[in-house]
């Protein structure tokens, strides 16, 4: 987020200085005591220095977004990658868990049933005597 409000304070700053150089140099050079063919060749020059300044700035700002881009898909695919470990880890402890209850419910479930037929063979021998 940091870098997006910076992305956008350069590219205003840019803007801004690009504008103000450019309104700047017109004046100057209207002020300037030129013949008319020598100034409107200092203002196509201008013109063309700020073309490429500006041009420079574009590319400069295109790589940035690239490379901000990588950088994002990068630690997507971390972040990803933590997380399909996690959900593993998570899924084989409650396999775990599911394991060691079936075993307790199976263990306690005989224990019940021997203890149900103890009760049945001596409520037998209690009539039977």
């Amino acid at each position: 987020m940091a870098n997006n409000e910076d992305n956008k304070m350069a590219k205003g700053f840019l803007m801004g200085f690009l504008a103000g150089s450019l309104i700047g140099a017109v004046i100057a050079l209207l002020y300037a005591p030129k013949p008319g063919k020598e100034l409107r060749s200092d203002i196509k020059q201008k013109a063309a220095n700020l073309k490429k300044d500006a041009e420079e700035y574009l590319k400069y700002a295109k790589d940035k977004a690239v490379q901000i881009i990588q950088e994002g898909k990068k630690q997507s695919e971390e972040i990803l990658t933590d997380a399909k470990k996690k959900a593993e880890e998570i899924l084989g402890d409650a396999e775990k868990i599911i394991t060691q209850v079936k075993e307790k419910t199976i263990e306690e479930g005989k224990k019940v049933k021997e203890a149900v037929q103890a009760g049945i063979d001596a409520y037998k021998q209690e009539r039977s005597s």
